[in-house]
This record gives structure tokens, sequence and C-alpha cells, in this order.
């Protein structure tokens, strides 16, 4: 076998897109079998595998090595397979998040799945890692080659993803990881000959062959699409897919659809037909048969969300994500005078005005209907226009929000920040109107009116109790923000609304006690006393002794559905028995669960190996072992605190989780990799200098963070408008200058210790990827309790504790 003198280049940068671009995927991939898109877990995930192909590497280099041709080959391959195949194994495994709290094999489930998808990510590492040791001579061509091929892995996704399916693009991914080892075994002319060609068919077959006859995506037999197809003779009548969700439309013949959540009971008509339109196997959304005649659109009155027509006369109305077109055709029937239409995903635009035209009668075209295509707080602070009602309703699916499902996900729709800029676009009289779905005890609805509360209050406000009004109906109820004080006249009408459909007014000014709880009787009025203590001067009182978290959500704390609070634990525990579990969300507990496995799996297959095959670490000059561990820890901790942080500031910017994961995953990749080139260049400029070359760079570190908590949200505003290609190159601007100086702490550690032994250097390394492994997940659990700026806030911390440790 012929042995080169340069490395396989480009089989080491497609092998590093094909990982990241993957990482990415993955995330895509979860959101639709589950309920999340897991981001936390996923890099994580990945950190670990890189973790311990860094660990075999080291300690079995002098079995590797001179079999280095070969072995990158078959794990490059390994990779291609792996990616899909693991994939689906973890499809059947059977992990249910739903069932954590109660089935005690939900862990080990749990830890299958992050084992399975650790192993794409090993193989890709194994090969990345070997080129390192085999081609020492060359470290910056190879590094160059695997930092730029990341980070256009991570964008190229996008695109992927807006061509094809997420099975098809699992299936591009395989197919890349095959191309690697086939250029990998042309370049390294590894033998048999026929072996390039063999791969490159193999690749070829996985990229053109259909996903749906073996790589179908499974959704959750409890996803509300997987129970919706259950049910005989309904089909699929439409997909779409795109980075912004997979959109199904279903018809169901045997059992129509009759989407009208929360409609009265007293309702003597009945909605049209409908299909049914899925979000990543959430929903259902109603597409509503409609042919210009008001007639059969009556039952849009009998919903709590239909009130503030009937406290405004023709308003101009703000529709925020308008989906399939239900609150705009509930506008069309109460006579709005023009309405504006937002929708984030323009493939439910297309889907309503082009494939089922004559079917929904083209709702965004009617008379006084604009559609405009953008996120909903996107639109509203880029534009200057004012309306008499902005309205949001259902904006997630019933049994998803019932369950907790989404209370480790990320929601700028529902911040404080976010209602003042809503409110900033009434006119003065106008409302905003949030319709939620109601649980009991009540969480939902009291945290949204602690946080209009609070946002009415940040707009100077000294009286919001006058201003507010919450209805509540058997499954919705709808909170009214009001641009001034609520009139008598409306008062009287609001009563008559509900008497007349059997809702029950929770608040609102002067309301008589009287009133209360007579419909959908509860064992006390429980929102009504909430609202009360809410308004009072015990508030913050209230808040932190009610049983769930209702704190109002803010732009550094965007977890609105999150409710969970430690001391109610054993309450719910105790519970079991009589049905009290469904109480704490799911989610929660999937993320400690997962934080400690991650924990467990990062020690067992990183460091126990680097220990027991290096033997004890001894103290070398300037370093000891607890001074190399908590160095290599700290900056661990640090840079991946700092990322994850970013990824979900960067969501309100970008307007996708994935935009943002992608861009920011990328930004980071590359610059803090050419902040590590660039670090042995600033050591030996600053050689000699009083304040250490580390000084120099937590201090710059330190300030790029801390300034970006103040600025960005002052940059992001003005620069909204902008088309999604240009804000993501401008994302990566931003990131830019502090990427590159975090990438320097850990190239000027190891070179400081790289003085000693190999094992030192290979502890240090070990540590470092601990860490990573860990903090990915930590991050945001600190995030959910402390804020994001908080754990940016700790992250230069620990930074300045890397700086106290540095020799």
């Amino acid at each position: 076998m012929c042995r080169m003198s340069s490395p396989p280049l480009a089989a080491v940068a497609l092998l590093s897109a094909a990982a990241l671009g993957y990482e990415v995927l993955l995330m895509r991939l979860f959101s639709i079998i589950l309920w999340h898109h897991f981001a936390y877990m996923i890099i994580s995930v990945a950190m670990l595998g890189y973790g311990a192909a860094g660990a075999f590497v080291a300690l079995m280099q002098r079995q590797l090595l001179p079999r280095f041709e070969r072995v990158f080959v078959a794990a490059a391959a390994g990779f291609g397979v792996t990616a899909i195949g693991c994939f689906l194994l973890a499809q059947s495994v059977g992990f249910n998040p739903l069932e954590m709290l109660w089935d005690p094999g939900q862990p080990l489930r749990l830890l299958i799945v992050y084992a399975l998808l650790s192993l794409p990510f090993f193989c890709a590492a194994t090969c990345v890692c070997l080129t390192f040791s085999r081609f020492a001579d060359a470290p910056h061509r190879i590094y160059s080659f695997d930092i730029l091929g990341a980070g256009a892995g991570c964008l190229a996704i996008l695109g992927a993803l807006s061509v094809t399916s997420p099975a098809g693009a699992l299936q591009w991914i395989g197919a890349l990881g095959l191309v690697a080892a086939a250029l990998a075994a042309q370049r390294l002319r590894v033998r048999p000959r026929w072996l390039p060609a063999a791969l490159l068919g193999g690749a070829a077959v996985l990229a053109i062959n259909s996903p749906s006859q073996w790589a179908a995506l499974h959704p959750s037999a409890y996803k509300d699409l997987s129970q919706t197809l259950a049910i005989r003779d309904t089909r699929v009548v439409a997909e779409r897919s795109s980075p912004m969700g997979w959109i199904t439309v279903v018809e169901s013949p045997l059992i129509p659809f009759r989407y009208a959540p929360g409609m009265s009971l007293n309702a003597i008509m009945e909605p049209p037909p409908q299909l049914g339109v899925f979000t990543d196997g959430d929903g259902p959304a109603a597409l509503t048969r409609y042919d210009g005649k008001s007639e059969p659109l009556a039952y849009l009155d009998a919903l709590t969300s239909a009130l503030p027509y009937h406290l405004l006369e023709r308003p101009r109305v703000l529709v925020l994500g308008a989906g399939a077109g239900g609150d705009v055709l509930q506008a069309i029937y109460h006579g709005a005078r023009e309405i504006d239409a937002v929708e984030v995903n323009p493939q439910i635009v297309d889907l309503v005005q082009h494939r089922f035209a004559d079917y929904s009668g083209m709702p965004y075209s009617a008379t006084g209907v604009r559609v405009h295509i953008g996120e909903a707080r996107h639109f509203v602070m880029a534009h200057a226009d004012r309306f008499e009602l902005i309205q949001m309703s259902l904006l997630d699916a019933f049994g998803a929000s019932s369950a907790g499902l989404y209370a480790i996900s990320e929601s700028y729709l529902y911040t404080v920040e976010a209602l003042r800029e809503y409110l900033d676009h009434l006119e003065p009289g106008g409302l905003l109107a949030i319709t939620r779905w109601v649980n009991l005890p009540p969480r939902d609805a009291l945290k949204l009116f602690a946080t209009a509360v609070a946002a009415l209050e940040a707009r100077g406000s000294e009286r919001p109790a006058l201003q507010l009004v919450l209805i509540r109906g058997w499954k919705t109820a709808t909170l009214l923000v009001k641009n001034g004080e609520v009139t008598s006249a409306q008062i009287v009408a609001l009563k008559e609304f509900c008497h007349s459909r059997s809702f029950d007014v929770a608040y609102y000014p002067g309301i008589d006690p009287a009133e209360l709880n007579r419909f959908n009787v509860l064992e006390r009025p429980e929102f009504h006393e909430g609202a009360l203590a809410l308004l009072g001067p015990q508030r913050e009182a209230f808040i932190a002794s009610y049983k769930f978290n209702i704190a109002p959500a803010t732009d550094d704390h965007p977890y609105f559905f999150e409710f969970f609070k430690w001391r109610t634990l054993p309450e719910l525990l105790a519970l079991k028995a009589q049905g009290g579990l469904p109480l704490l969300e799911w989610a929660y507990p999937v993320l400690a669960a997962t934080l400690v496995q991650a924990a467990l799996a990062s020690l067992l297959l990183i460091l126990l190996p680097l220990w027991i095959g290096a033997g004890r670490v001894h103290k070398v000059v300037g370093w000891s072992r607890w001074r190399v561990t908590a160095y290599f820890a700290a900056i661990g901790f640090a840079f991946m605190f700092i990322e994850i942080a970013f990824i979900q500031k960067f969501i309100l910017f970008l307007a996708h989780p994935l935009y943002a994961v992608a861009v920011v995953l990328c930004a980071f990749l590359v610059f803090a990799g050419l902040g590590s080139r660039y670090s042995s260049r600033l050591r030996a400029k600053l050689h000699g200098a009083r304040l250490q070359p580390l000084g120099w760079v937590v201090v710059a570190t330190g300030l790029f963070a801390l300034s970006y908590l103040v600025f960005l949200p002052v940059v992001f505003r003005p620069l909204l408008p902008l088309p999604d290609a240009a804000r993501i190159a401008l994302s990566i601007g931003l990131i830019a200058p502090l990427a590159f100086t975090m990438g320097m702490p850990f190239p000027l550690g190891l070179a400081s210790v790289a003085g000693g032994s190999r094992d030192l250097v290979a502890w240090a390394w070990g540590i470092n990827a601990c860490a990573s492994v860990v903090a990915a997940i930590l991050a945001t659990l600190l995030a959910i309790h402390l804020g994001l700026n908080a754990v940016v806030v700790l992250a230069v911390a620990l930074y300045v504790l890397a700086a106290v440790a540095y020799r």
C-alpha cells in the first residue's frame, strides 16, 4: 500500500460538512418524530462522539496509524451507514417522553438513543483525529479544510431541506459519507482498485432512492397526526416540506374534521367541511371550505376569540400566525375593515391559495385582506402601522400544550417585550386579543395575565387593572389588553357575549363576584382569584407561592410554557395514583435525565479510557492535575454556555430555531477555528509582556460577550426587515469577533502544557471534551431557571477562573 505525503483534504472537508449537517438535520428530525428540536441534546451527542473518538485515537495510535488508509476509509463509510442506520434504529427504540415520569424503562431507552446517535459522530471524528495524527506536519491545512467544511455543512443543510424532505436529506447525508470514503480511497490508493467506484455507486443509490421505501420518518404514536391517520379511510392529500416545517394536509371522510376549539356548548350551527393541516405532526389547524358566503362561518362567532369583534366596530385587524386562514375568516365574518395576515411558513399560504384554492375560497385574496410572509414578531417590530385589533389565537396544538410538551421550547411571542411591541402598534382604544388553551390548575392563562400586567407597567400604565379582560370557555380562554381603559359600554357588550354563549367572565374592571363561575363551574374561581392577586400589591408573593411557575416570560427568559417548580415535585409524585403526574411537563425530566446521562457517558467514554490507558497523570512544571482540570473544564463549560445562549438569542433575529442553530454553529466553528490558528502568533507577539496572552483574550472575550447583552437587542430591531440571506450574513458577522477570541484559550492552554507529558495533554483534552458534552445540556437548564444573560455572565466568570488557573 502506497503511503501518501499529503492528507486527504477533500475527504476531510466533505466528512466535516456531512457531520455538521447531520447535527443540524437531527434537530429537524426530532421536531417531527417527537415534539421538540432537542438542540441541547443533539449538540451534546455530537460532542460525545467527537470526544470519544479523540480518546480512542489517543490510546490506539500505535495500532491505528500503520493502518491509517484503511481505517480512514472504513470510518468514513461507517459514518455514511450509521448516519442513516442509527437514526432509524433510534426511531425503533420506543422512547416516549410522555412516559418518562412513570415508566422506569424510558431513561434506559433515552440512553440507547443517546448512544446510537453519537456513533456517526464518533466515526467522522475518528477520521479527522487520525488525519491530524498521521500528518502532524500539516496541521494548519487539515484544520482549515476541517473547519471550513464544517461551517459550510451547517448552512448547506438549510438549502438541502428547501429542496428535499428531511428523510431525503438524511439519505443525502449518508451518501456524502460514502463519497468522502470514495475520495479518500482514491487519494490514498486503497485496494481493491474498484473500491472507490463501489462506494460512489452506493452513494448514488442512497441519494436517488425514495425515502418512503425504507427511510420514512415515524412520528410518535401520540402525536396528533399519528392518531388522526389511525382513523379508517383517513388519508394524506398533500404534503410540503421546508426548513420551516413539514406540512401535512389530511382528509377524513369517515369522521369529518370539525375544528372549532372551545366553541360554545350553546352553539346550534356546525363548521363547514374542513381539512386538517398538521405542522411537524402537531395540530390540527383547519382548512375550512369557503365559498364567499358568510352564513356557513357563523360558528366562528361562538368562539371565545370572537369577543373583540363585539367590543369594536369594523376594526382594522392584524392576525399573527394566520396559518390556514381560520382567524382571517373570523375577521371577514365580523366585517373587519382591513385585515393584515402574517404567516411564517410560505408553504401553508401556497396550499391555501393555490393547491386548495377551490376548496378554501382563497381567503388571503379576499377584499381588504393582505397576506405577509414572515415571523409574527418580526413583522410587528419592522412596521410602523397601527391597528385597532391584533389577534393571536391558539398558535400551538392542544394536546402538546396541555401535556407540557413545549416546556423547554423558546418562544418570543409571549414575552413582556413582545406584548409591549404589540401594544405599541395599537391605535388608542385598540385591543390585543390572545387566545390560549384552558388547563387546570390554571397555568397558561395566569402566566399570560402576569406578562400582560408587566408589559402594561413597562409602558408606563399606572392602572393596568382598568385595561384587562379575561374570559374562559370549557376549552379556551381569551385575554384582552386594551390601549386605554375598558369602557362601560364594552363591559355591557362583554357580559352579553359571555352570557349568550355560556362563557365565564374571569376578570374585567369592577367585576361583581356574583358573576363568576356560572357556566363551566370550578371548585373555586381560580382564574379570577389569580387575576386579582396578579394585579394586587402582593403579586410577587403570589407568584412565588403558586404551585407552578407563572412569572412573566421575558426575552431573556423566553420559556413561556415552562411551569415547573422543584418544590411542587414531591406533591405531584404523591398524586401519581390519582393522575397527578401529567401536571409535571415531561420535557423538564427529559432535560434532567439527559444531563445525568451525558455526564456519565462522557466520564465512561472519554475520561475513564484516558485515565486507564495513560496511567496516573503526574504534575509537570507549572501545572498540576487539578490546575489542568480547572482550566480546561472552565473553558469547555464557558465556550458551550455562550454558544447555547447565543443560539437561543438569535432565534428572535433569525425567526426559527433551525436557522439559529445552523448559523450560530457555523459562525462559532469557523471563527473560533481562525482564532485558534491565530493564537500561536499572539503568543509569540506577546512573549515577555506583563499581561499574558490569555489575559488579553479573556478581557476581549468578556467585553464582547457582556456588551452583546446590551447592544444585540438594539442592533436587531432595524435589521429585522432584511431578507433571510442578509440576516444570516449579518448574524455571522456579529458573532465573528466573539467567536474569534473564544477560539484562543484552548490552544494557548494546550501549548502551555505540551512541554510536560503526552499524558497531561491527553488529560487536558479529555477534560475539555467532557465539559463540552455536559455544558450543552446544563446551559439550557440554567437558561430556564436563571435566564440567557445569566448564562453568558457565568461563562465570562468561568473564563476569568481559567485565567487564574493558567500559567
